[in-house]
């Protein structure tokens, strides 16, 4: 007979802009019925190397070689522990960072980082914090997915989105301190090298979220230099680019004349604002930089 506690692991993968990150795309069934529960997944394109083990007391282990996905616990009961194993030399694991976004609608069950034994809790059981991304190193251990008591016999499910990143990536996207601070010429420079997507463009409206606590930018793009992911796009028959950029709320981004050179990272599948200079000001840093010989890349300026 069919048993509602039921652990569905779906987990899709991009291919990873990073050389030494490969991506993929499959589903995996958890049967989470008694000890020694049965497993399936579902290769589509490519191959994630999920493995699976069984444990003693309800605790079903996985592990994982996506760089990217997200994962959906239906039903939790017991604990899940989550092994991330990229595609890549595990010397090089201690340069990584993984991040988590819990869905909206997370429920059920208590998410712990967990090394050698000791659990950190990570997000609570009913914690509401839409926006909110959780990083730790890749070397600080694993994920511990543990279900929570249930009184009332309403359906849950768990689950969030992660992403595996190098270091320095994370820390671009996670500035504790001083957020919303201009970049300085050097790091302008930088970033259009760097950059997921780089763009001149105008700012046709802010929308902002204040549950999320959120800014979504409303871009018209003039130029496109680089984007890695199909974020701009042409809108309708009059064939310009468009596209969204978000960003802090505290940040105070308010419409305005003129171009900014618009830089940036793809984070869950959005666009996050990197560096933001008024495009005349990035006209005067990069002849500057360019007559000193001193520019990290090429890139029309213009």
């Amino acid at each position: 007979a069919w048993n509602p506690c039921v652990a569905l692991l779906s987990h899709l993968c991009d291919h990873w802009h990073s050389k030494w990150l490969l991506g993929c795309y499959f589903f995996a069934l958890v049967l989470g019925k008694d000890p020694g529960a049965t497993v399936a997944w579902y290769p589509s394109t490519g191959n994630c190397g999920l493995t699976h083990e069984s444990h003693k007391k309800d605790v079903e282990q996985v592990y994982l070689r996506c760089s990217e996905g997200s994962i959906e616990w239906m039903y939790p009961t017991g604990a899940l522990i989550v092994n991330l194993r990229p595609n890549t030399s595990p010397a090089s694991y201690k340069h990584l960072t993984v991040c988590i976004k819990p869905f909206k609608d997370s429920a059920g069950a208590n998410i712990y980082l967990e090394k050698t034994g000791e659990l950190k809790l990570l997000v609570r059981d009913g914690e509401r914090s839409p926006s909110k991304v959780y990083c730790f190193g890749y070397d600080q251990g694993g994920l511990f997915v543990e279900a929570t008591p249930q009184q009332d016999i309403s359906r849950k499910i768990t689950g969030f989105q992660y992403e595996l990143m190098n270091k320095g990536i994370a820390s671009d996207l996670h500035t504790v301190s001083a957020p919303c601070r201009p970049c300085s010429d050097t790091e302008v420079l930088l970033a259009v090298c760097t950059s997921d997507f780089v763009i001149r463009g105008s700012i046709r409206d802010v929308t902002n979220e204040a549950e999320e606590q959120e800014s979504i930018i409303h871009v018209g793009v003039n130029k496109l230099y680089r984007q890695k992911s199909k974020v701009f796009q042409l809108t309708g028959e009059s064939g310009n680019w468009r596209g969204q950029i978000k960003t802090l709320l505290e940040c105070g981004v308010r419409p305005g004349d003129g171009d900014f050179l618009f830089t940036g990272r793809m984070h869950f599948g959005e666009a996050r604002l990197g560096c933001a200079p008024r495009f005349k000001d990035f006209q005067r840093m990069y002849k500057e930089a360019k007559d000193k010989g001193l520019n990290p890349c090429e890139i029309g300026p213009d």
